[in-house]
């Protein structure tokens, strides 16, 4: 069974909360429109976003963490506590695999079928991803190393997770994996430990940027992100200046594989694409 791990960040840092639960509900919406029944999911929260979905195999773990400050280490120290407490929670629901997934993305309604075919399997890395510009009627097929741009990338065997005892309020993690808090890292870190995974045959996840920035890599200024990684921030901007050229339409078959609707226009294709 696989189990969809999904970290929120206070209300008291996003950017808008408003914006923010819709973005999430939307991405829970997709979670949960799998084509299998055999998945859990958890949510790690300061608060519950304000949102009208419901779902019996969706949990709620709401933490008191020290609310983290606007650097972009801060903010990842706090997501990275948020996944080891849904992965201990996750340990009674008895899984065979793990996902970690961002609250603003949308993934493929085939996963955890998938997942169920293969129990043994060390896990999947998604090499072949979507990534979407929130509102527009274009998206953009990422061919390869898509799990170096998304944090929703990786399905993981849990018995290949290393885990603290205990997650303490005031005291930093220790005893985890370095890919908790570096997505990339976890394709790498698993073929050296002799256990790899391996690439998932067809697009898996939908990188969203949505307009305000609430994820939590787009809020890093340009500078910041510079200084940390030259490479990876030209990149960027390459990239956006060719998006016009590399873009395709955005199907009805792609937002219903996804349950990628618009977020400003929900009512009216609820039931198409749902």
């Amino acid at each position: 069974m696989l189990v969809f791990l999904i970290p929120i960040k206070s209300s008291k840092v996003a950017t808008s909360w408003t914006e923010l639960s819709k973005l999430f509900e939307r991405c829970l919406r997709s979670v949960c429109n799998q084509t299998s029944s055999e998945f859990q999911v958890i949510v790690v929260c300061h608060e519950r976003p304000e949102i009208s979905f419901y779902h019996p195999q969706v949990h709620y773990i709401e933490v008191d963490f020290p609310i983290p400050d606007s650097t972009l280490p801060e903010k990842m120290k706090d997501k990275r506590k948020k996944l080891a407490v849904g992965l201990l929670a996750a340990r009674e629901l008895q899984p065979t695999h793990i996902m970690p997934v961002d609250a603003d993305d949308c993934i493929s309604k085939r996963l955890a079928r998938y997942v169920a075919e293969s129990p043994q399997s060390n896990g999947w890395y998604i090499d072949i991803g979507y990534e979407y510009q929130e509102g527009s009627n274009k998206i953009m097929l990422r061919k390869e190393t898509f799990y170096k741009l998304c944090g929703t990338c990786n399905i993981i065997n849990y018995r290949l997770f290393s885990l603290p005892d205990k997650v303490l309020r005031d005291e930093p993690l220790t005893g985890f994996d370095h890919f908790l808090e570096g997505h990339p890292r976890a394709k790498g870190d698993l073929a050296a430990r002799g256990t790899p995974i391996e690439p998932l045959p067809f697009p898996g996840a939908i990188y969203v940027r949505d307009q305000i920035g609430e994820s939590t890599c787009m809020q890093e200024p340009l500078v910041a992100a510079f200084k940390r990684n030259p490479k990876q921030a030209l990149r960027g901007i390459k990239k956006t200046l060719l998006a016009p050229f590399i873009q395709r339409k955005l199907t009805d078959e792609i937002r219903a594989e996804f349950n990628l609707y618009p977020l400003d226009n929900y009512s009216q294709l609820e039931k198409k694409y749902i």
